[in-house]
């Protein structure tokens, strides 16, 4: 069914709660004890700036991540410690490691840092992997891989990095780098196999890992949602890729693709995005949602704008 149409939460701003910090997509209040309030709003974020609020995305964004994070806590720990409301996790306040942990089993990708994109420029030797020649567009690769980047802060781009470049540059310890490559491929390989019963593949992912005060390394951020994971339909992957077609996906760059097709958005000021794009940019997380988890996506009620839901839900945080 289709949710009732609501105004979407482009600012989730409480100057009541303490130490905000506004991201792309995200608010996040840390608070004194060492928790840390992560408020994901509706907010879509492409070329490095904020394009547009999608109705619900943050609640999809939030409730799947909920939904991995309870099925790979047994893997890996993570930093939930409460979901106050659909928008929000309360977790632990992490040092977010310099390193962000990409895992690839197919030969996809389209930004600058993507092995597709990388082998089609001609590089063979990428991320401390050797890849062959002949090789097709969104092939499967014989395992998964790590392809990790680093993990650029404020508005920086992402670069490819090995292993060995990794412990060189101090960015990671030996035993924290071990321990996150075990982390990210046994998380994937659940990804995959809950996906797989669902008609899915899980094409690629991105994790962020951080340290608490002990030094502990924890899962952080989000896990196997439309934002941070590629996703094909099991069914209709086989008759794509023989065929040299894009294989069937989740589709929910339909605002970043016009955009882009009609200023150049790193400079231009972003036009006015269709009403009709946006709803239709909706439902896509709301699709994806519903097909990945199996779950019925519960549309927040219409009568309370999500602000005034969220301000409710975390008064028992203020001071």
């Amino acid at each position: 069914m289709t949710p009732i149409a609501q105004a979407a939460l482009a600012d989730a701003t409480f100057a009541d709660l303490p130490n905000h910090y506004r991201g792309k997509v995200r608010d996040n209040y840390d608070l004194p004890d060492g928790r840390r309030i992560i408020i994901a709003s509706d907010r879509l974020s492409a070329f490095d700036r904020v394009l547009a609020a999608i109705p619900h995305k943050g609640q999809v964004l939030t409730q799947m991540a909920r939904y991995w994070f309870d099925r790979t806590a047994d893997i890996c720990p993570n930093h939930v410690l409460e979901y106050p409301d659909p928008n929000v996790v309360v977790g632990r306040k992490l040092t977010i490691l310099p390193v962000e942990i990409v895992v690839r089993d197919y030969l996809a990708g389209t930004t600058g840092t993507s092995i597709l994109t990388l082998y089609k420029q001609g590089q063979r030797s990428m991320y401390g992997h050797v890849f062959p020649d002949g090789l097709r567009d969104n092939q499967r690769l014989p395992q998964p891989i790590i392809t990790p980047t680093s993990k650029a802060f404020d508005a920086g781009h992402d670069a490819p990095l090995t292993p060995d470049e990794i412990l060189a540059q101090g960015l990671l310890t030996e035993g924290q780098w071990e321990t996150v490559s075990v982390y990210a491929l046994a998380l994937f390989a659940r990804g995959q196999a809950l996906a797989a019963e669902r008609g899915l593949i899980l094409v690629d992912t991105k994790y962020e890992f951080g340290t608490d005060a002990a030094g502990q390394i924890l899962l952080a951020d989000e896990i196997h949602t439309p934002d941070s994971s590629r996703y094909w339909m099991a069914e209709t992957y086989p008759a794509k890729f023989a065929a040299g077609e894009r294989p069937d996906s989740f589709d929910k760059d339909f605002v970043r693709s016009w955009v882009a097709g009609q200023v150049d958005p790193y400079v231009d000021p972003i036009p006015e995005i269709p009403a009709d794009m946006i709803a239709a940019t909706s439902q896509v997380y709301i699709q994806a949602f519903e097909a990945i988890t199996g779950q019925a996506f519960e549309a927040p009620p219409a009568d309370e704008p999500v602000l005034d839901r969220i301000r409710r839900n975390l008064a028992p945080y203020r001071g």
